[in-house]
């Protein structure tokens, strides 16, 4: 069972497998736009097949590695759901990774974390950017899944729900050598925020807001959300490549109203950010940095708290920060947040 989830979510088939849901299970969390969740098929509507591997090797500029669609994918074949250690386009932009992270292990039904996190750990808008965290918080946050105590707000967020499958089958010594490896990392720009009135028309794939492209492609209001897209959005689906960054389209005003709760606590509404995650928001000790990090994963974050979805020691010191906050108070602060600059070089 835990092997056909991890499979679902990447072949981008675990929408269908949920419709057994309850409405009230259904029901999406607020704020929506941070979790990405499609909208349901229309009635009689045929899901479209997965993408298929022809054969074709694929390349990028600056690495002369070259892997076809299903070796980018880490599959072994189309047809059937076996794993393989995914792509890894640029070997010297990071150490080593061990076994786990770079092949998983399909036995116990555990995809490398490389293939959602990337081999340098930037990760993507749906899921997680492990690179630079602290190595204590890692850990943390992988017990906390394992011990049931961190999950999604919202149900139909399957690769949380995938994550947890993971970090379950596990053991310790993989859970430490993924949270060495990726600690040892230092988190640089991978986001630029942009403030707009409008943003691209765009579809969910898998929580990945895509642009359209041909006579559905065009631009719309942005509402109050943010939209989180892939600056090439090819090199970032279809290839996977760990250069290729993310925009975020913010409302006008947002990052001035998010960084007036984020260092003054709004009057009451929350707490300094900085007593905590540090004077330039880069973390703390086992504190996570959260300065120039996705605003979608960080609004996840927050909303999963007030939830009652995230547990654990530092989860609850968390609940009286956003209490009280309410969706747009989250879109501000990770406006804000995410328009800040990366931790200098060491």
């Amino acid at each position: 069972m835990k092997n056909m989830l991890g499979i679902a979510v990447l072949l981008g088939t675990a929408v269908s497998a949920i419709g057994v849901l309850s409405a009230a299970e259904q029901q999406l969390q607020q704020p929506a736009w941070a979790y990405g969740v499609p909208p349901p098929p229309a009635p009689g509507a045929t899901p479209p097949a997965p993408a298929r591997d022809d054969g074709k090797m694929l390349s990028l500029s600056g690495t002369d590695k070259k892997f076809t669609f299903n070796q980018v994918r880490g599959r072994r074949d189309n047809d059937t759901p076996a794993r393989i250690a995914p792509a890894d386009w640029y070997p010297d932009d990071h150490p080593t990774m061990p076994k786990i992270v770079a092949q998983g292990d399909e036995s116990r039904g555990i995809i490398a974390c490389s293939l959602c996190h990337y081999p340098n750990g930037k990760g993507r808008s749906e899921n997680a950017s492990p690179q630079g965290l602290p190595r204590d918080y890692i850990v943390r946050q992988l017990h906390n899944m394992r011990d049931d105590l961190r999950v999604s707000a919202e149900r139909r967020k399957a690769n949380t729900q995938a994550m947890v499958s993971f970090a379950k089958a596990m053991t310790e010594e993989e859970i430490m050598a993924s949270a060495n490896y990726f600690s040892s990392m230092q988190w640089t720009p991978w986001i630029k925020v942009v403030e707009t009135t409008t943003v691209p028309k765009t579809r969910s794939q898998g929580g990945l807001f895509i642009p359209l492209q041909g006579a559905a492609a065009g631009t719309e209001p942005i509402g109050n959300r943010i939209i989180e897209v892939p600056v090439d959005p090819d090199h970032t689906e279809t290839l996977r490549d760990p250069r290729s960054p993310f925009i975020a389209y913010v409302p006008v005003g947002a990052v001035a109203k998010g960084k007036e709760l984020v260092t003054t606590g709004g009057g009451g509404k929350t707490i300094q950010c900085a007593v905590c995650h540090g004077e330039n928001l880069n973390g703390i000790g086992s504190v996570p940095g959260i300065a120039a990090r996705s605003p979608s994963y960080i609004a996840r974050q927050l909303n999963d708290i007030q939830q009652g979805a995230r547990h654990g020691d530092m989860a609850d010191l968390m609940k009286q920060v956003v209490a009280k906050l309410t969706p747009d108070d989250m879109l501000n602060i990770v406006a804000y947040t995410a328009s800040l600059p990366a931790p200098a070089a060491k």
